[in-house]
């Protein structure tokens, strides 16, 4: 399937990675009647998946885990390398936790899994494409159910009085690193928390920055590690 969106449509542009026929058209089929959402092609492996990341420009990929080949979380580190914009959501069958750790260390900005009603995968690539880390929520459970890491992490928030100047995040940046990793949105934690949306975002950024992580999936890893799901 090749279906550019029309220039100006607005639509977020998908690309279907999947290494079976019908699963990967039947997703496409049903993306392509969503709102908002354009799937400008297919690929049935991770090699065709970085060349029609290059050639197509999509702005979320979904990818499945296991393929013949370039599997998926070769992929996902691959399309980083060479098409940093694409957003990359793993949408698999498998909620096995090396595969979900590989993958968002690799670079996905999600983990979901092909249960997922039609809509609420429509949902999860909108948000995607804002930079919204989306996980399954058997796949949360998965990793909080998790053995911990093997090296004790370092301590997870700064001495009372600190700011939180260049070591850990502060108790409130914390409050908010635990619903980033459940899946909150900006929206949803400024109301959880009662702060704007703005200052929402600022905190996200400094926790981002401060502990040298790449993106909101990343976040969830860290808080998988210090016990925060």
């Amino acid at each position: 399937m090749n279906s550019p969106a029309p220039e100006g449509s607005g639509a977020v542009r998908v690309l279907v990675v999947d290494d079976q026929e019908l699963i990967r058209e039947g997703i496409a089929s049903l993306l392509g009647i969503q709102p908002g959402i354009q799937v400008v092609g297919t690929a049935a492996d991770g090699a065709g998946a970085v060349d029609a990341a290059l050639s197509l420009a999509p702005d979320v990929i979904l990818m499945d885990v296991r393929m013949p080949g370039m599997d998926g979380v070769t992929a996902v580190a691959a399309v980083g390398g060479r098409a940093p914009a694409c957003k990359v959501v793993m949408l698999t069958t498998f909620d096995d936790e090396d595969y979900v750790v590989r993958a968002l260390r690799a670079g996905a900005v999600g983990y979901l899994l092909k249960s997922l009603p039609a809509a609420e995968l429509a949902d999860a690539v909108r948000l995607a494409h804002r930079g919204v880390a989306q996980l399954d929520p058997a796949v949360t459970r998965r990793l909080a159910a998790a053995s911990p890491p093997a090296e004790p992490p370092r301590p997870l928030v700064e001495p009372a009085g600190s700011t939180g100047a260049a070591g850990s995040p502060t108790a409130r940046e914390v409050e908010i690193l635990r619903l980033v990793a459940a899946g909150a949105t900006n929206r949803e934690i400024a109301a959880e928390l009662y702060l704007s949306e703005g200052t929402v975002k600022n905190h996200i950024s400094r926790i981002l920055t401060r502990l040298g992580l790449r993106g909101r999936a990343q976040a969830a890893l860290y808080a998988r590690d210090h016990g925060l799901l």
